[in-house]
């Protein structure tokens, strides 16, 4: 069962999202709950576990952005359903999975609601910044200040290129957090994802084990089936 969460305060609107919803991914078997303001909707996301929230970015004249920098640090994903469509790409940056500008279609919403089955698909835009829970406050990552990512059971360790706070914890799991980077980030093992602009080169040891060394020092493991794509990786940016 996936569990749905829908913050939409236009009651036609709302009640067509969780129709189409339910119809995309009955499959899945959706539980669904539709909030109309913020301020319910961020009780019960502090208080349950979810998989998607469906968030429109105009709630009764607040802003949703309030509720997604508070919440994209979570472990599910968001998509925004929105009619401002100029902010589709301060959205991508903050780590949402997809925009679906409104008016929508449903196959539109359904090819959304497709990149959060498909975890090998990345968002149109890589985010540029990721939310990271610390001591009850949000503080914004800067992907560019991440060298590289480490699966830690349902979390993942993001190791940070600077001297300050050199690792943060993020809720959401490595797969998830792959579907949101942009293209220089490579899965070069089952635990590791590389920022590739960082590579200093490549290292072929004895029993065709590989990694990668950082110019930052760090040496990460390469995947025995990930190898060729990380070689492949490295001899386009020669080119």
């Amino acid at each position: 069962m996936m569990n749905i969460v829908i913050v939409e305060d236009e009651p036609l609107v709302q009640q067509r999202t969780l129709r189409l919803t339910l119809e995309i991914l009955s499959t899945k078997q959706p539980k669904i709950i539709c909030f109309s303001n913020l301020d319910d909707a961020e009780v019960y996301l502090a208080e349950n576990s979810i998989d998607l929230l469906l968030l429109d970015l105009n709630l009764m004249g607040r802003n949703g952005f309030e509720l997604l920098k508070n919440n994209v640090a979570a472990a599910y994903h968001t998509i925004v359903i929105s009619a401002y469509a100029d902010k589709a790409i301060e959205a991508f940056e903050y780590g949402v999975l997809d925009f679906v500008a409104k008016p929508y279609t449903r196959e539109r919403l359904a090819k959304a609601l497709e990149r959060l089955l498909e975890s090998a698909k990345r968002s149109y835009y890589g985010c540029r910044y990721l939310s990271i829970k610390k001591v009850g406050a949000i503080e914004l990552v800067a992907i560019a200040d991440i060298s590289y990512i480490q699966a830690e059971g349902h979390y993942s360790l993001i190791h940070l290129n600077n001297e300050v706070d050199s690792t943060a914890l993020h809720a959401k799991n490595i797969e998830k957090i792959m579907q949101l980077l942009p293209a220089n980030f490579l899965r070069v093992h089952r635990s590791y994802i590389v920022n590739m602009n960082l590579v200093k080169k490549l290292v072929i040891e004895e029993g065709s084990r590989y990694s990668i060394q950082l110019t930052t020092a760090q040496e990460i493991p390469i995947g025995r089936t990930k190898y060729q794509a990380v070689k492949q990786y490295l001899a386009l940016q020669t080119l």
